[in-house]
């Protein structure tokens, strides 16, 4: 999933829920209910193959994707630093994934990587129209800005 709806849904839940601690634990948890939803990604391939010289392009895509996530929470939260917070702690198993391509020999990060790609992107198996990648992406980010 694009870093926007991860963003957003964690804002969301982050002013939404209480206690704080149960918020970040959810806006955490909330990545992983995502990925299990069909859903497009654009490819960070240079990333993952470690071909740094040729990544700036990638780099690029997921700076200006949490970038336009950040710039909607700014306008729409109420409290931009519980929102803040939450969209931080629903991007973390994506940070780990990243570790991963960093420190591949890491136990810890092995297994969330193969829960991470195998578990939760679940329908990369299956040939699911690119329309509806699309559009549950863009439900997901509509509904969190509503509940905002």
């Amino acid at each position: 999933m694009l870093a926007t709806p991860h963003l957003l849904i964690g804002a969301t839940i982050a002013t939404r829920i209480h206690p704080l601690p149960l918020a970040l634990l959810l806006a955490f948890l909330s990545h992983y209910i995502l990925d299990a939803i069909p859903h497009w990604d654009y490819s960070i391939n240079k990333i993952k193959t470690k071909k740094w010289k040729e990544s700036f392009l990638d780099f690029l895509k997921v700076i200006l994707d949490s970038l336009l996530g950040i710039i909607l929470i700014l306008l729409f939260a109420p409290n931009v630093v519980l929102a803040l917070g939450g969209a931080f702690f629903a991007l973390i198993p994506d940070g780990m994934t990243f570790l991963t391509v960093l420190l591949p020999e890491t136990k810890l990060f092995q297994k969330h990587h193969f829960l991470h790609s195998n578990i939760c992107h679940w329908f990369r198996k299956r040939k699911i129209p690119l329309f509806w990648l699309f559009v549950s992406q863009i439900i997901i980010i509509f509904v969190a800005l509503y509940l905002l």
